[in-house]
Order: structure tokens, then sequence, then C-alpha cells
């Protein structure tokens, strides 16, 4: 007889008030598993989190763990059953080290007792050791990179004897290499026989770790299948009921007149140097490099985050100076960010106060507050972005994250911008809300938009590019057509291409 499973979920439940967030959900997770859990934001991912590490009590159904029932699972309980949740932002006291902060994650007892501080380093050590992690035992947790406090959070969970460890979006903010380190761990977890479920957006991940793949649709599990016996385009049904046959819609514009030119800009502050290239009204730039290449540093430069102080920008024949984002946007320059919750959106204002933040001079002239004015403009975005909401009075922070990512194009669409940049528009948004977004950038090319497109998704970039430009070390190394093969980009971004145009 097969053992039981380290965890079984039955017929799950969870209502808030009058909403289902979770309709009766069965799901099971073996010893020595990574078992992916997919799903559009909304489908209920967190919820069943919440449920299984005890911080929400489910409104029916059975949870079971190692074959036996359990009923009034708390935090406290699910800890000591051996359930660690490893969330995206590690939950770790950033002013104490990393001894320090496993010895508060694995210690109890009295309060008046005598601390041995060696025998609390080597069990750190040993801890950090044993999943491959080559981080000071004595480190500030403040001076650690992501990944790291990731691996922290891990060798707490195994100190603790966690026999089912939780991944929530683990690689959003990771770079490639860092991936690889983490995928390696988990790995290990499996070796080991920790059961683990894995919570991603990257399909590509699912293919890499998972062993099976649960997908929730609308609080209900639509379907449970072995990685090699699912591909992609599956995955993508399950998840959004439908076909995603266009992930990339094809480009309905034709490039016009000049609209930006950049010619030998370079910033010594932010490491870009010797930049050249022209984007036309209506086409969709792409760029594209290894993290580092200096994607992000360019837009903060053509926005004048970090003014160039080499080289010139020409807007529409132009010269102009770019000397500070108001500057940009008084020139028609826009900037959507790569990170939206610390600079896209602000989570406690109001839907309409983020869509109009940047326009505040035209829609509040004077003294006079025009709330009527900015809540109709709202509306407005709120309908032809198509964001999912309550409303324009609700707050930025009850949105998911592709369309809190609206809200944030939004507040710039309403510059009235003749250059819009888009750095990451589509990171740790699930594919519908992805599709969503393309389809939108799309729609502003058509409708005459010069947009850059910053994206570290290399099919990203590829599918939605009119020309690619591919940076590395700070510099521009090539510029390629849309739909280039994947392995010229890469060679191209690698330096191990000749400088090309298109």
């Amino acid at each position: 007889m097969p053992p039981a499973p380290l965890l079984e979920l039955r017929r799950l439940v969870k209502s808030y008030g009058g909403v289902r967030a979770l309709r009766g959900v069965d799901f099971n997770l073996h010893a020595g598993e990574v078992h992916a859990l997919l799903g559009e934001n909304g489908a209920g991912k967190s919820t069943l989190i919440k449920t299984v590490t005890g911080a929400h009590a489910p409104s029916s159904g059975e949870i079971v763990i190692a074959g036996e029932s359990v009923s009034g699972l708390t935090p406290t309980t699910a800890r000591a059953l051996g359930i660690a949740c490893i969330y995206q932002q590690p939950a770790l006291f950033p002013d104490l080290t990393v001894v320090e902060n496993i010895a508060l994650r694995l210690e109890a007892g009295a309060t008046l007792r005598r601390l041995d501080w060696r025998a609390r380093k080597v069990r750190a050590m040993e801890l950090l050791a044993r999943i491959g992690a080559a981080i000071a035992p004595d480190a500030e947790v403040r001076s650690l990179s992501m990944p790291e406090q990731q691996l922290v959070e891990i060798a707490c969970a195994l100190g603790a004897g966690a026999r089912i460890v939780i991944m929530d979006e683990p690689t959003a903010s990771l770079t490639q290499k860092e991936q690889h380190l983490l995928f390696a761990v988990v790995r290990e977890l499996r070796g080991s026989g920790v059961g683990v479920i894995y919570i991603s957006h990257r399909l590509e991940e699912i293919f890499a770790l998972a062993d099976r793949v649960t997908v929730l649709r609308d609080g209900e599990s639509v379907g449970t299948h072995a990685v090699g016996d699912i591909n992609e385009a599956g995955l993508i049904k399950l998840m959004v009921g439908r076909e995603v046959a266009q992930i990339y819609p094809a480009s309905e514009s034709s490039a016009g007149e000049v609209v930006l030119s950049v010619r030998e800009v370079g910033c010594r502050a932010s490491g870009v140097h010797a930049v050249t290239f022209d984007v036309r009204a209506g086409e969709v730039f792409g760029l594209s490099g290894l993290v580092g290449a200096g994607r992000t540093e360019l837009a903060r430069v053509l926005f004048g985050l970090t003014p160039a102080d080499t080289g010139e920008i020409l807007l529409n024949g132009e010269r102009v100076a770019i000397s500070s984002p108001q500057n940009a946007v008084a020139h028609g320059i826009a900037y959507v960010p790569e990170d939206r919750r610390r600079h896209g959106v602000v989570l406690d204002l109001p839907i309409a106060h983020n869509m109009t933040m940047a326009i505040h001079p035209r829609i509040f002239p004077g003294a006079w507050l025009r709330f009527g004015a900015e809540r109709s403009l709202a509306l407005e975005f709120i309908r032809d972005l198509a964001v999912k909401c309550a409303g324009p009075d609700a707050p930025g922070g009850s949105l998911s994250g592709g369309n809190q990512q609206k809200v944030s194009l939004a507040r710039w669409l309403a510059t009235k911008p003749k250059l819009l940049i888009l750095d990451e528009p589509t990171q740790g948004v699930d594919v519908g809300a992805k599709s969503e977004i393309h389809r939108i950038v799309r729609r502003l090319a058509k409708d005459g938009l010069a947009v850059i497109l910053i994206s570290s998704d290399l099919p990203e970039v590829i599918g939605m590019s009119d020309r690619i430009g591919v940076m590395g070390g700070g510099s521009l190394r090539a510029i390629l057509p849309g739909k280039s093969d994947p392995h010229v980009v890469m060679a191209a971004a690698l330096g191990t291409a000749e400088k090309g145009a298109a």
C-alpha cells in the first residue's frame, strides 16, 4: 500500500462573506515531490496558502497531514506539523544577523536562560551548508541579496523540521544565476524527501522543476497533471478557460516619423555609454540583454532620473535636454517603472488618485479641486484598459498585479505622451493579464505612440517588438529585426555576434 500523502486537501471551501474564494478544492502533495500550483491572479492560490499555513480557517472541507485529519489549524500548529512557507519577500529581521534570525525562528523556552552563541552559530552554519548557501552567519540580513535571504528562510524551515515547504513566486526578483541556485536547492529538498508546493507565473520554471501541476481557476481545481503529460498551451487553456493562441498579437501599425533619436548618449553615473538608436511613431522598440546590461539604466537616463552627460537626445527632430522627470513629462516622455509597488502604484491611495497623479496641475488647476473630473477620467481608463476593480475609489492595494500594472500605465497615458517607456510591464502577472497588456501595447502603437519595451522575458521581446535593441555592458551591441531567432538575440547579448542594424 503506497504511503499517505504528506498533505491532502479534500473539498476545501473558504468564503469571505458572500464571496467564495475556494470552491471545493482537492489537492495532494507527496514526500519527495515538487507539486506546482498555477492559476491567474484571483484564482485562489493565496487563499489556499493561508489556509494550509493556518492563517485562515477553512469554511468547510478537510485538511489531512501525513494521514491525520487536522482541525483548528493555526500558524503555530502548522509550523509544529512541519509546514513552512517561503514568500517572495522574506520575513526576516533586517537589523539582526543570520544566526540571530535562525535562532529566533527555532528556539523556544524560558525567557531567562543561558545563551550558547557558539552552538547557535554551529547550527546556523550546518543548516546553510545543507542547502549549499555560502552565507556568513554573522552577516546582517539587510546586507544580503534577495536570494540569500530566501536561502536563510529555507535554512530556518529545515531547522524547524519542515516536511512541507511552500514557495510563493520565489524567483520574481532574482537574476538568472540566482534562479539556478534556487532551483538546485529545490531539487535538494525534493531529494531529501521534503514535499514542495511551488507557485509561479513562469511556465518554463514549472517544466524545469515540477513533477506534477495543479491548476486553479475561479477558486476551483480544474486539473492535475504529470508535467510530462501536458504542454504550455494546455496549461494556459486550463488557467484562462480558453485558448490563448495569440499571446503576442501581431503588429497592426506601420512605423511613422522618428519620435526619439538617441545619439552617442552616455551617463557616467549609471554606466551607460555611446548609445545610438531611433524610435518611430507606431513602433515597439524592444530592449533586450542580460541582467546588468544597462536597459533600466538607459530608461532612467531618457526619463531624466540620471541625466545624460554625453551625446544628444532629439524629440521630433529637435534637440532637448532631459534634466529631470518633470522635464521629460513636459517633452512628452512617460515611464512605467519595473517595480510597480515601490514606484508605480501607491497602494493606500484610491485608483482615481493613482491614475491622475502625473497630471495634478491639469486636473486641479489653481485652488480648484475637481474630483468629478478626476473620477470621470479614472472611469474612462478603467473601461478602456479593462481594469478589474470595485470602482475608482477602491485602493490600489486591492488590485491584482496585472490590474496594478494597468493603473500605473493609465497614470502615464493621462499625460498624453509621444514616447512610452515600459520597463518589465508583465513581470509577476499571470498569463491572462500578460496577454491583455500585450494587446494594450499593440493598440497604443497602432494609435501612433512610440514605445520602448524593456523585458527580461526573451520570448516577450521577440514576440512584441518591431525591432530589438540588444544591450550589454551599458552600450547597445546590436539592433535586430523583430521576430529574430532567440539564439541570434542571445549571441548579441553575450557579445559573440557582430554588431548589426535593422
